[in-house]
């Protein structure tokens, strides 16, 4: 089985992961995950022993359950890679239907939710982009690397994929560069030299205050940093270190001060340029960031 592929949902800001199996073109997810969800508990060890206990109940009830569970390594608390039990589509469901509470139900809908949605369609694009020869191509630190990530991840969904926004913008009452000046400002940004994670996190500042496009920014902004990283530091960024809202208050402060920016990415920095489920989990996160709590 090919399990190299992760997967993160998020749901009431806790983590529910999953490992892509190749073989059956289908989803494992872990099961102590949804239990810590359902339970809202967070101490790893009675989520274990409350999915022991509930277990051992439904094997006596002969619960199909018990019997569609398989094992697969996945991280543990202590930082490796351990067997752990596992739940397909249909099987998270049911479980799911052994908590009976609003909750519950709250989470059954979230997870049957359908990914067939804009934002569903360009999370798909933008896990294959790590394997697609495409991604040699890109042009780094420039607004045509930009262009061109946009373009992947949004081509077809969007009719202004990889385009440059033609009207003025604003979000919580802050006004993103003026489109009549934007082709200056992008000069600009070009010109800002990027030999030191300072130097690339003031470009990353100023292109996000750009806000080239009219949607989809700070998805493909993040990647278009990351090539810069991977380029001129050898260095990407482990977007699971960084707190949702820890990102979203930096961001917002960024175009005033950058320096809550600067110690977040900092700390958040690998050498794991080349890993495949950094890459993935990255595009988790960085979709994660963009959702409406």
């Amino acid at each position: 089985m090919n399990k190299s592929k992760i997967s993160i949902r998020f749901f009431d800001d806790r983590e529910v992961r999953a490992l892509w199996d190749e073989d059956n073109s289908k989803w494992w997810f872990s099961v102590l995950d949804v239990v810590a969800v359902l339970t809202d508990q967070s101490d790893y060890t009675k989520n274990r022993n409350y999915w022991k206990y509930l277990k051992a109940k439904l094997k006596k009830e002969n619960s199909q359950v018990v019997s569609a569970t398989t094992q697969l390594k996945i991280l543990a608390p202590d930082g490796k890679k351990r067997l752990a039990d596992m739940l397909d589509y249909n099987g998270i469901i049911t479980l799911g239907k052994e908590f009976p509470s609003k909750k519950a139900n709250r989470f059954i809908e979230w997870f049957t939710y359908s990914d067939e949605t804009i934002d569903g369609k360009s999370k798909t694009k933008a896990y294959a982009l790590f394997d697609s020869s495409f991604i040699n191509s890109i042009e780094v630190g420039t607004i045509k690397g930009l262009q061109q990530i946009h373009g992947y991840l949004f081509g077809g969904l969007y009719d202004y994929a990889g385009q440059i926004r033609q009207k003025n913008i604003s979000k919580g009452g802050f006004q993103f560069a003026a489109s009549r000046f934007l082709n200056e400002t992008f000069k600009q940004i070009e010109s800002m030299p990027e030999t030191t994670l300072e130097e690339i996190v003031e470009k990353y500042v100023e292109m996000n205050i750009a806000h080239p496009f009219m949607e989809g920014n700070g998805r493909s902004t993040r990647i278009w940093l990351d090539l810069i990283l991977k380029k001129q530091l050898s260095k990407c960024v482990d977007w699971s270190r960084i707190p949702k809202i820890d990102y979203m208050n930096a961001m917002v402060q960024s175009p005033v001060n950058s320096d809550a920016l600067k110690l977040l990415l900092k700390s958040a920095l690998t050498s794991k340029i080349n890993d495949r489920e950094m890459f993935m989990k990255g595009i988790d996160y960085s979709y994660y960031y963009e959702e409406n709590d």
